[in-house]
């Protein structure tokens, strides 16, 4: 290249041209790239590059710089929300740091690498785990101390990202985790809501929905890629060719097109240089203001086309309960896997690799069946875009692609009517029908002349209007279908897939139990107990990997380390009851047993079937003389979750738990036996106050009916036991830790259905106990009984699907062996201690690990520390 210093007397050379590329350099481009650079330009870069030190005072400069710079404050005009975003921009360039040198040693080195595809990443605040995992946050401590602030508040006042609800989002955070930590290449792709699915507030008793203004303030997790911007198309028609060759040709002529612009999240692991990304795809319109309509004085029509756009990715889970939702979730799900089809090829398409060596470097996972239409937009992508033909195409898909099943509930396997679909995806619709004619053709190979194999495998269930059933599309265009708990994993095989494993073998099924990162769960939820399996253990170790916590059980007979684990759960216990009076007004005390159920509001989860046996327990209560009042364990029961908008039946179990807690609480002749708290707007930050100060939790669903559950797993790693049914992860857990450290009841599984066809068909009578809670609702303890009578009509009229009154004796026995358990307080310490030290297995790094092993086929990949941004 010619100089470019400026010649004797004259002016400065042109300077070369420089171009961004969106997917980061391969080794001969950032070859080809260096080359153009004078050397002494290369050397000023490669010395002002360097990586800032992490000792105090250089972190301290850090944050004055931001505190003075990027937020344009002063010292002594800040405010604890202002420290906190000063700090985060500290601690942001740390690990953009560690971002940009894994990015860019992948794209030169290009190994295999994960896509996971979730609608949901329920990430919760990311300062206090970015602090940690970087082992930065004594020393940002110390730095933040010494200039006058409290880290605790600082972690206080950031909010949590609304980017989910419930487990499915939060497995989706924790995989991410483990995929960073162990160090394989792994990006995940979601949705930036700008108002999650809703911040719930408690008006009256009942749950009422306003926007989660999450966004409010910049988000200095996100790092925005405005330059990003991808075209998705909805609408229009499809052109019907022949090429030069006589082959048929499809051209998808869109009606209308919306913008997906980037924005990535940093994901570090834990003592690691490794920092995967998420990317979150934002919609905007195409054309942002219509000027003309404007000054025709149409000013509705001027922004017509940007709240449309922005409509998209507006709010996680419209309310489907109308057309026009139901459109927008559609819209919604194919914008999202449309703009992650078109990043992840254009990835791999500047590897210059055959399009038959995709499924070796990419691996898409879909969690769930929201991003099922990946699997028709690559076929799209290949065969009319890249002029595949279909069966080379076909061949390919079904190698990339894997599929998390999370569900065995009927009502919950998401379908889409084919009149909508055509509307909005006219080339989608045809390539799923094609796909459908072409599976069920060697079906009937098969399985020759059985139209009812043939119906109930069908992508395309007959229905008015017909429906396209997304769970059969996900396992017909997948190489690998997992549950998430045994029992879960063997009930698909026997119900909702059993067709498909007849005809693909069991080889395509298998599971994959669901974990968690006891980096969030324990060592930062839970520091104080943390840092006791530390000492006992002499070493972190065990936060790498999980099975090492086994060692805890050699001081199970210790009386000390006992005295010290009880003490840690009381502090715990402290700490919620000032959060509890601080949300709820209601003041409880941390002697009593912390009895807790919190998770999303649903019938099959039974929040309804705990509610009643509180109001069996205080009428029983009520019922007691003084002297056997005296004998009675001391309870406060905790519930938390929401319900979705539509869901009218789970949002009446919120309204009739505020009720039960109005009426309890004020009760002087129960006192502090009883107390009853909801606590509104559940989320990430206040399960992680909730779940270390558990003495007992509630997994109670419906056997059978939840996947796994991992909510479970954290009560359980922190010492808190479980009371629940043979159902989802329960199963395993009661394996790992013993049937005396759990209190399991209610019937099994297999039971299940002769229970409801009794109970439709035979007038089975309801539990006399259970009789006695319904008729006191009845009569108005608890507000108008009007109110609730939807609510018992799901326990008369509908037959009680779910099975309350056949498991409420049974779980009614349980909780009185709680109390009794809870009582003598060493033993139930021994039971706490070895809960937590049996439950390896369920750590995200195993899950993880497995996946990567049997489904992904990709390997680590560590990433070297350069010293250099």
């Amino acid at each position: 290249m010619a100089d470019s210093k400026t010649p004797e007397g004259g002016l400065p050379k042109r300077p070369m041209h420089h171009r961004r590329n969106f997917t980061g350099l391969t080794s001969k481009e950032l070859a080809a790239e260096k080359a153009k650079w004078p050397k002494e330009t290369v050397e000023l870069w490669t010395r002002l590059s360097k990586k800032e030190a992490n000792d105090v005072e250089t972190i301290q400069r850090s944050i004055i710089h931001h505190v003075t710079t990027t937020l344009a404050r002063a010292a002594y005009n800040l405010d604890n929300f202002s420290a906190y975003q000063a700090v985060a921009l500290s601690t942001r360039d740390r690990l953009i740091s560690r971002w940009n040198e894994t990015q860019g040693q992948l794209s030169k080195k290009d190994p295999k690498r994960v896509y996971y595809l979730s609608l949901e990443f329920l990430l919760g605040r990311s300062m206090d785990n970015a602090l940690l995992n970087m082992g930065l946050k004594d020393t940002y401590g110390k730095s933040i101390e010494q200039l006058g602030f409290n880290m605790e508040d600082i972690i206080e006042s950031e909010v949590d990202a609304a980017l989910g609800n419930g487990g499915l989002g939060r497995l989706a955070a924790c995989y991410m985790d483990s995929l960073a930590t162990l160090e394989y290449p792994a990006w995940g792709y979601g949705l930036r809501y700008n108002y999650g699915i809703f911040q719930q507030r408690i008006v009256d008793g009942y749950q009422t929905e306003f926007p989660d203004y999450w966004l409010n303030f910049d988000n200095p997790w996100e790092l925005p890629r405005l330059d990003i911007s991808i075209q998705i198309s909805f609408g229009g028609h499809v052109q019907t060719s022949q090429d030069e060759y006589g082959v048929t040709r499809h051209n998808w002529i869109a009606g209308q097109s919306v913008q997906a612009i980037a924005y990535d999240v940093p994901i570090p692991g834990y003592h690691t240089e490794n920092c995967n990304n998420i990317r979150l795809w934002r919609s905007k319109p195409t054309k942002t203001f219509d000027l003309t309509s404007f000054n025709e004085g149409n000013y509705e029509r001027a922004v017509e086309d940007a709240t449309n756009a922005e409509r998209i990715t507006s709010v996680l889970y419209p309310n489907d309960n109308t057309m026009a939702g139901k459109e927008l979730r559609l819209k919604q799900q194919y914008f999202w896997t449309a703009a992650s089809l078109h990043d992840i090829v254009r990835r791999f398409k500047k590897s210059m690799r055959e399009w038959s060596d995709l499924p070796d470097q990419v691996a898409i996972q879909l969690n769930d069946t929201h991003p099922t239409l990946a699997i028709v937009e690559l076929q799209r992508i290949l065969v009319d875009v890249e002029m595949l033909s279909w069966d080379d195409a076909w061949d390919i898909v079904t190698r990339t692609f894997a599929f998390t099943n999370h569900t065995v509930l009927p009502e919950a396997m998401e379908k889409w009517s084919v009149p909508m679909f055509e509307y909005l995806l006219p080339r989608h619709l045809q390539i799923i029908f094609d796909i459908n004619l072409y599976f069920l053709q060697k079906v009937e190979l098969k399985f020759p002349n059985d139209r009812g194999l043939l119906n109930r495998m069908s992508i395309i269930e007959e229905a008015q209007p017909q429906q396209i059933r997304m769970a059969h599309l996900a396992v017909v265009g997948s190489h690998k279908i997992n549950g998430v708990a045994a029992l879960h994993s063997d009930l698909i095989k026997t119900t909702i897939f059993k067709d498909f494993v007849m005809y693909y073998g069991e080889e395509k099924f298998v599971n994959k139990t669901n974990g968690i990162t006891p980096r969030r769960w324990l060592h930062q939820a839970n520091p104080q107990l943390s840092t006791l399996i530390t000492e006992t253990l002499n070493s972190d170790k065990w936060l790498k990997d999980l099975s090492l916590l086994r060692g805890l059980e050699k001081k199970v007979p210790d009386a000390e380390f006992r005295k010290k684990w009880r003490a840690i759960k009381r502090a715990n216990k402290v700490r919620l009851a000032e959060l509890i009076k601080e949300r709820c007004h209601v003041e409880v005390s941390p002697d009593a047993l912390f009895d807790v159920q919190v998770k999303r509001i649903h019938e099959y989860k039974r929040q309804f079937m705990n509610i009643l046996a509180v109001i069996h327990r205080y009428r029983t209560i009520k019922s007691m003389t003084p002297a056997q009042k005296a004998s009675v364990q001391p309870r406060v029961v905790i519930f938390g979750g929401k319900a979705a908008p539509g869901y009218y039946i789970a949002k009446l179990v919120i309204k009739l738990i505020n009720s039960v807690a109005a009426v309890v609480n004020q009760d002087p002749a129960v006192g502090d036996l009883l107390k009853v708290v909801f606590i509104p707007d559940y989320n990430v930050s206040v399960a992680e106050v909730i779940v270390p100060a558990s003495d007992i939790s509630q997994h109670i669903s419906t056997a059978g009916t939840e996947a796994s559950g991992t909510s479970n797993m954290k009560f359980v790693l922190n010492g808190g036991l479980i009371i629940g049914t043979l159902d989802g992860a329960n199963i395993e857990i009661l394996e790992e830790i013993g049937e005396d450290n759990i209190f399991i009841f209610g019937c099994a599984a297999q039971e299940v259905e002769d229970l409801r066809h009794a109970q439709r068909y035979r007038g089975v009578p309801m539990d006399p106990a259970l009789q006695g809670v319904i008729s006191a609702i009845e009569k108005g303890v608890f507000e108008d009984p009007k109110i609730f009578q939807p609510l018992i009509s799901t326990l008369t009229v509908g037959k009680d699907f779910y099975l309350i009154s056949a498991d409420f004796a049974s779980y009614i026995t349980a909780n009185q062996q709680v109390d009794i358990a809870y009582k003598n307080q060493d033993e139930w310490s021994k039971k706490s201690i070895r809960c937590t030290a049996n439950m390896g297995k369920f750590s995200s790094d195993r899950s993880v690990k497995e996946y990567a092993d049997e489904i992904w086929n990709i390997k680590p990949y560590t990433v070297i520390d350069e010293g250099f941004l």
